[in-house]
């Protein structure tokens, strides 16, 4: 077999072939295998007229086909599966040679997997793809890491299948070394679940409080998709509202069951900010409020708990609470992007990557499931002012937050009021309200640690770390 493909893809599941078609639809050669040859050749059956394609029923024969330095897209299954194909084909590869996982890996097993192919002269390349399978095929967001040289070889590939920006630009660049691509597409999915989570607490204010009906949330969210909240997400949810069950005649919202599943993702980026430190309290209530969506037994064991029940407002007292809830949903928005950004730029420092995260929010400007109008801003912003330490330092934002807070706050009081859960409209503001204010009672927190276990404060007058003798005199010592 020649070594003509420029590119492979092993791993013929549906995103896989996707981003194969992606490939030879943009002129590349691609070769193609998976562990079922006969799936192998039905894609190339199929989408044979889309452009070349080299079908490999073995794993040397893939390898065979690939022209040096060979660079081959594993697109499997994460964990265990992934782990036994790099090892499968590495054996078959050279020094130069480029590995590339293109599914949801944890960034700590790319950083491991990067290492050991490293030393051995091999290039691993962890690459988040944002997207789904209509991105995979007509332009997805990509995020990849590794190392300068690797993004060499692969990234004019990559930039030519990326989807664009509106001012051309490709969504994809080197973000970083080792698993710096894989965080950031974590980080891109724990936005994606507080962003839906809004949305959906938007829908649940419009429904039982303004007592509009899915029909007309959808047309409230068409008018939102023209202005500010212009975004992906927004779009397809009036799509979603719009939509009538054809076995009922309801609307489909109303005969999907409420348990709303989850791959991990999210999880991921909940458990890596508390490594880190990093408060991402919005993005976490919204991990959390899938968790309490699918425990059917304790929500079937508290449905008689005693508390309001909404009573919906009509006419023009609705539509007037409904532009509230069009200024709260896009405060929270801007704190769970405040709250990614933060932690791309934490995880950055603690892993020496160097992360730009006006590029980031570059990449994330088309393709992707999070992709929305303002990122153009979040880039101009970080563009500015490379060492923003906030979304809310940059004036634009602060001022749009400012103008947005009393019906931020009116639609948290009305939620309150006629008993509608919005965990994560409440933490985005109290995260808010938290860096804002002059003084946190995380003094007195610091006070109780010192008494029951001697951890020591610091003091607002003078340097250094203290101890008070709580079981003695009460006097107080420097322990540095």
């Amino acid at each position: 077999m020649s070594s003509t493909a420029q590119i492979g893809v092993t791993g013929l599941a549906v995103m896989g072939s996707n981003l194969a078609r992606n490939f030879a639809r943009n002129g590349f050669t691609v070769a193609v295998h998976n562990r079922t040859a006969a799936k192998t050749h039905a894609l190339v059956a199929e989408h044979g007229d889309e452009g070349t394609f080299v079908a490999a029923e073995s794993a040397k024969e893939f390898v065979d086909a690939l022209e040096r330095p060979r660079r081959l897209i594993i697109m499997v299954k994460a964990g265990a599966p992934t782990d036994a194909v790099i090892d499968e084909f590495a054996a078959l590869l050279e020094p130069g040679d480029v590995i590339i996982d293109g599914g949801n890996a944890h960034f700590e097993d790319t950083r491991r997997r990067e290492r050991a192919l490293r030393e051995r002269g091999i290039h691993f390349v962890g690459v988040g793809i944002s997207g789904g399978e209509e991105g995979a095929l007509l332009g997805p967001s990509i995020m990849p890491g590794g190392s300068a040289e690797s993004y060499a070889s692969l990234g004019p590939l990559l930039e030519k299948i990326a989807a664009k920006a509106a001012d051309g630009t490709p969504c994809t660049s080197h973000v970083g070394p080792d698993g710096a691509g894989h965080f950031v597409k974590m980080v891109h999915n724990g936005i994606e679940y507080a962003d839906m989570q809004l949305i959906a607490e938007a829908y649940h204010l419009l429904r039982d409080v303004a007592g509009y009906s899915p029909a007309r949330i959808a047309e409230t969210f068409r008018t939102w998709n023209q202005g500010r909240l212009d975004s992906y997400l927004i779009e397809i949810t009036a799509e979603v509202l719009a939509h009538t069950d054809a076995a009922t005649g309801r609307p489909f919202v109303d005969v999907v069951a409420d348990a709303a599943e989850q791959k991990g993702t999210g999880r991921w980026t909940v458990q890596i900010a508390l490594d880190l430190g990093v408060p991402v309290s919005g993005i976490a209530e919204a991990v959390f409020a899938r968790s309490v969506s699918g425990h059917a037994a304790l929500r079937a064991a508290s449905a008689e708990l005693a508390g309001p029940r909404a009573t919906p407002l009509s006419g023009a007292e609705a539509d007037a609470f409904a532009a509230q809830v069009e200024q709260a949903l896009y405060a929270s928005k801007i704190v769970s992007y405040t709250q990614g950004f933060h932690q791309i730029q934490a995880g950055s420092e603690e892993y020496g990557w160097g992360v730009d995260p006006g590029a980031v929010a570059s990449l994330w400007r088309g393709g992707c499931i999070i992709r929305a109008a303002f990122l153009d801003r979040i880039k101009a912003a970080y563009d500015a002012r490379p060492d923003l330490p906030s979304l809310l330092s940059d004036a634009g934002f602060a001022g749009e937050i400012a103008a947005a807070q009393d019906d931020w706050r009116a639609v948290l009081v009305a939620a309150v009021r006629q008993g509608i859960p919005v965990p994560a409209f409440a933490a985005s503001l109290a995260y808010y309200d938290a860096l804002r204010a002059e003084r946190l009672p995380a003094a007195l927190t610091q006070g109780q640690r010192d008494f029951f276990g001697a951890h020591t404060y610091r003091r607002t007058d003078r340097a250094g770390s203290f101890h008070t003798l709580w079981s003695g005199d009460r006097s107080e010592v420097a322990t540095d």
